[in-house]
């Protein structure tokens, strides 16, 4: 499968962006998703993840209550919607693939190409 990330962009602090990830080659309902981010100088951290068949959500603790990963089946996509956005936000934000949700980078085997987000203060 491959995926396509969008929608990143400049926001101020408090604000909110809708970050996309379109799958083709394959329907993304088959997989498990994950959102990932790489800060400057940061090794790449797990965000959020939804699972294949229930759609259970997982959260980094550092994201729990402002961003919300959802999937729209009929588009073959995965949204991570962010809320009240922080300058510790600003990253590369790499949406991935797997047969089972987890937070751990090794268990993803298609990644999109990331798309940056920056959170001026």
């Amino acid at each position: 499968v491959q995926l396509q990330a969008s929608g990143g962009g400049l926001v101020q602090a408090g604000g909110s962006l809708r970050l996309s990830c379109a799958a083709s080659g394959r329907t993304f309902n088959n997989y498990a998703a994950g959102w990932f981010r790489q800060a400057p100088g940061k090794e790449r951290e797990f965000v959020a993840s939804i699972s294949r068949n229930t759609g259970t959500t997982y959260y980094a603790d550092s994201v729990k209550g402002r961003f919300t990963i959802s999937r729209d089946s009929a588009k073959n996509t995965v949204y991570l919607q962010m809320n009240s956005l922080k300058s510790e936000d600003t990253a590369v934000y790499y949406c991935a693939a797997a047969a089972v949700a987890t937070i751990r980078l090794q268990g993803y085997d298609y990644w999109g190409q990331g798309t940056l987000v920056t959170v001026s203060s």
